[in-house]
């Protein structure tokens, strides 16, 4: 798992058509269109049918979700309280909102769901490997390795909700909620966006999505899941989507060459190593968008076989594009997502 500044940006596009109904969506009475920036990244949200009194109300209860996402937990601001909670270099109980409680029990429900492939903890590992701000060029030893897990691991918060704290097991851990935070943004603007009475609405933040009611034309929005390749940008499968969370999480817009070998950037975390599968793009369909950004990231490190498998034991609805020895791309899609296809077509 790595974090959102090194995850492939902007692979869940909003699908070829749905990208020029939005450009048309600025020119029409009643659609609403809103940008800015979020998470050290980006979101956008529309809302095609908004009355011109409440554009202003809407857009600002969007951003006051959003700025209070990132102002608890973006790892790009050191007043955020995930990193006040990072540099708490003791194992005391330390106070968090309710929203990072919710969130960082969310993580550890994911971590368990996956067997570890999913975990908010492995950011130094992360940096060990290269993929980090400081971007160092050799790989951690064994010896290192080992130094490393020995701080990191999700069964190392211990969480009282309660109490409304955490305690770290160790005084080195350190949470990242990159792969899960900007799925809960979604999540929380989508909320605020029905409370305002208005169902009908596309979010996205740093490519994961919320796609609820339906869009301009009366039907379900399009979400396009991009071709995962390293060069160029086209779009691999489009879905028809209502009333859902979307994320994808792909490992081929940053990646290494070590000795022959493609080492992506996202880890498992149960052995601290580059995800070793050929598994080069993973989406999954929920209806919470944290919750799928958070399995989209663990099926990288799963793999294919143990990521089918999983899908298929819990219902999930899972698109994962594998590459082959030759290069070459092919699906795998779970029972869950081929039964979501065939009722909302190709």
């Amino acid at each position: 798992m790595a974090r959102l500044r090194h995850r492939a940006r902007a692979v869940l596009l909003t699908g070829l058509a749905a990208l020029a109904a939005c450009s048309r969506d600025r020119g029409e009475p009643g659609a609403l269109r809103v940008e800015g920036p979020a998470l050290g990244t980006s979101f956008s949200l529309t809302v095609p049918r908004a009355a011109a009194a409440e554009r202003s109300r809407i857009a600002a209860a969007a951003r006051d979700e959003i700025e209070r996402v990132d102002r608890l937990m973006s790892t790009y601001r050191e007043d955020s309280e995930i990193s006040r909670f990072n540099r708490h270099r003791s194992t005391d109980p330390f106070p968090l909102s309710e929203e990072t409680l919710a969130v960082l029990e969310a993580a550890r429900s994911a971590s368990a769901l996956t067997g570890g492939a999913f975990d908010v903890t492995v950011g130094p590992l992360v940096d060990a490997w290269g993929f980090g701000p400081d971007g160092r060029g050799v790989p951690p030893s064994d010896d290192d390795l080992e130094r490393l897990r020995g701080r990191t691991g999700w069964r190392r918060l211990e969480l009282e909700p309660q109490g409304g704290r955490a305690r770290k097991g160790v005084p080195g851990l350190q949470c990242d909620l990159s792969a899960i935070a900007k799925g809960y943004a979604v999540d929380r603007v989508a909320s605020a966006l029905e409370r305002l009475g208005y169902r009908d609405h596309f979010v996205e933040v740093g490519g994961e999505v919320r796609a609820g009611g339906t869009n301009q034309d009366g039907g379900p929005w399009r979400v396009g899941v991009e071709r995962p390749v390293a060069v160029g940008r086209s779009v691999q499968r489009i879905l028809r989507v209502s009333d859902t969370g979307a994320a994808t999480s792909g490992d081929y817009r940053d990646f290494r060459e070590l000795d022959g070998r493609r080492l992506g950037h996202v880890l498992d975390p149960r052995t601290g190593r580059p995800a070793s599968g050929r598994v080069a793009s993973a989406t999954v369909l929920d209806p919470s968008a944290m919750r799928a950004d958070a399995l989209a990231t663990a099926m990288l490190a799963l793999g294919e076989r143990e990521g089918l498998a999983l899908a298929e034991r819990e219902g999930l609805a899972v698109l994962l594009i594998v590459r082959e020895a030759d290069g070459s791309l092919r699906e795998a899609v779970s029972s869950g997502l081929r039964a979501r296809m065939s009722a909302e077509g190709p």
